[in-house]
């Protein structure tokens, strides 16, 4: 699994207003707070600038642009989304066993980078770089769905419903945990994901 992200306690502004007071991850991990607190379109470099009480100039000593905040958040997301699909547990073993450590290794990803999934998941398409990370979010869906239909064929899940209707509804699931979760709380990234896989798997009768 990927490693967890660094705090997002960012090291305090040096007293001089303007000289670079971060690091470029400090830098993007406020800036993703940010834009999914006002949107993205909505946040201008000086709220950034403003929250991060420093200049705009300084923002620019670490990211050339807004975009370029944008283009590595997105990164973090997909990144350790797409690794999920390389590691062993996604490559070997029977079908169902795939789709299920697949399943827990999104579920880890999305709680240890949740700001930076709940940008990807809010995104709107209205920039060839945001329709360009929503292309790579539907490519992820479709080998989940493969996963799924592969898992029908040999009889380990039932096959009266479309394999595409189980991704939808497994990842409407999962994505609304952005929406609730709260890191540091009683519920852990492992119970969370054992949770989500006995509901997905078992359903709620006795």
């Amino acid at each position: 699994m990927p490693a967890t992200l660094p705090t997002t306690t960012p090291p305090a502004p040096t007293s001089k207003r303007g000289r670079p007071g971060y690091d470029q991850q400090s830098v993007l991990r406020i800036a993703v707070e940010v834009f999914n607190k006002h949107g993205y379109e909505a946040t201008s470099m000086g709220i950034l600038a403003d929250t991060l009480g420093i200049s705009k100039s300084a923002i620019y000593h670490h990211v050339p642009s807004k975009e370029e905040l944008l283009r590595l958040a997105l990164e973090e997301a997909l990144g350790g989304l797409e690794e999920v699909l390389t590691l062993d547990g996604a490559t070997s073993g029977t079908a169902v066993a795939r789709l299920e450590y697949v399943l827990r290794g999104t579920i880890a990803v999305l709680v240890e980078r949740l700001p930076f999934v709940t940008l990807l998941l809010r995104l709107r398409g209205n920039t060839a770089m945001e329709r360009e990370a929503m292309a790579r979010r539907r490519a992820f869906d479709r080998t989940i769905t493969s996963l799924v239909s592969a898992a029908q064929q040999d009889c380990t899940l039932r096959a009266d419903i479309d394999p595409g209707t189980v991704t939808r509804l497994l990842f409407g699931t999962i994505n609304s945990i952005v929406e609730w979760y709260k890191p540091g709380g009683p519920l852990t990234a492992k119970k969370l994901a054992d949770d989500v896989i006995s509901m997905a798997f078992e359903g709620l009768h006795r």
